[in-house]
């Protein structure tokens, strides 16, 4: 049965109660995290309970029962999923972003997306590995795209292609139901398991026209959506912000690592091979020093990525355009943030020692996680790095920003 935009009253739960929500569903995967890398994806029934909990809809219009809250809530909420378990943390990421990116299609096409449900999941892939080719009022379909994250637990695909148009090919993204797709399982990774990112495989699948929109709308915040959804957030440049559903679980993964570290380390004593037996780890200075290293590195990730956050949506609530210089400062905080992130999990990690070994310890499990997160293609530091500096010197920036 299809739900009229306005067909219902929505109660915006405040910002606390919504961290509240996630992070119960982060302790709730710090039990599972196991479970999940081993079925390498995330259960239904988290997902489910993440669907009952409303923590899809932090950034979701409010015309289709959404609560329209900005990116930094959406960091702090994804941060507290993530520090249970670095696999479940992404997938709520990435889950959660989409409807702010639904949000940005054409009116027609968010209907489509939430006739069935106020609480639906989009997987998605952005590389333009499609092939589109228009046909009456729309185009078919056909490829191949990888690494769609919790694509087993979507109802809808969002994928990248050429959009043949009418003044010439440019890249774009599809919005496709899952009746039109297969999953192809062929995801079996060291890290981020627990994922469940495969391969969505479309053969000719005709998209009407309403449901594609371009990367240069999308790169600009000018998304045919903005002219229903009238709140400044979806006026915010796509790679300005979308970058921060990886950025974030890496935030989390962090804070899991460092109060794992904290927990485990704090009452255990050494076997003596080296430093003498019965001593408590907690009182060597070099353990001291990795955690106020570890707290140091997220400290200031956390302070680069809300204030980028604040500065961007200070910059389109005032009406003006996000210009090239903050984009790219964006670009640079996402990448560097991250790289903190992977340097705090590195330094409890190898004080941890031999004990983190084990593939049952959290620890370990947070360190493979947020390498595997690091090497994303948008958390590229040496691509991204260069691009600043090309701008830093007046040079034309190479790259996506």
């Amino acid at each position: 049965m299809a739900i009229a935009a306005t067909a219902r009253t929505v109660i915006t739960p405040s910002v606390p109660e919504l961290l509240r929500r996630a992070a119960k569903i982060g302790a709730i995967a710090r039990e599972r995290a196991t479970e999940f890398e081993k079925a390498r994806q995330v259960s239904a029934d988290l997902v489910d309970m993440m669907r009952e909990q409303e923590l899809f809809r932090i950034m979701q219009p409010k015309r289709f029962g959404g609560f329209e809250y900005g990116y930094d809530v959406f960091v702090e909420a994804v941060s507290a999923v993530a520090s249970g378990d670095g696999s479940t943390g992404w997938v709520f990421s990435l889950g959660a972003v989409h409807p702010w990116m639904i949000g940005c299609y054409p009116d027609e096409a968010q209907h489509d997306f939430w006739q069935d449900s106020l609480d639906t999941v989009a997987a998605v892939s952005y590389a333009p590995t499609g092939k589109a080719v228009p046909e009456r009022g729309g185009y078919r379909l056909s490829g191949r795209w990888s690494f769609a994250s919790g694509v087993d637990n979507a109802t809808w695909g969002i994928v990248g292609g050429i959009v043949p148009l009418a003044d010439g090919p440019k890249p774009g993204f599809f919005l496709v139901p899952k009746a039109d797709y297969t999953i192809h399982d062929d995801w079996n990774p060291m890290g981020l398991s627990g994922t469940g990112s495969k391969t969505i495989v479309i053969s000719d699948a005709w998209i009407p026209v309403h449901r594609v929109v371009t990367f240069a709308d999308m790169l600009t915040g000018q998304g045919p959506g903005c002219a229903v959804n009238t709140n400044p957030i979806y006026r915010q440049p796509m790679l300005a912000v979308v970058p921060q559903c990886l950025v974030s679980p890496a935030l989390g993964m962090a804070r899991g690592a460092l109060q794992a570290f904290i927990e485990q380390v704090g009452n255990r004593t050494t076997r003596g091979a080296v430093a003498g037996g019965n001593n408590r780890m907690s009182e060597f200075a070099t353990v001291q020093l990795r955690v106020a290293e570890a707290t140091a590195s997220i400290d200031a990730a956390q302070l680069m990525i809300h204030r980028d956050l604040r500065e961007t949506s200070d910059t389109v609530h005032a009406g003006k355009p996000v210009d090239l210089d903050m984009r790219l400062r964006n670009r640079l905080t996402h990448t560097y943030a991250t790289k903190l992130c992977v340097q705090a999990v590195d330094a409890v990690f190898v004080a941890m020692g031999g004990s983190a070994l084990g593939m049952h310890h959290p620890v370990q499990r947070f360190w493979r996680d947020i390498h595997a997160a690091s090497s994303h293609i948008s958390l590229n530091w040496d691509a991204v790095g260069a691009m600043y500096g090309q701008h830093a010197f007046g040079l034309t920036p190479q790259g996506q920003y």
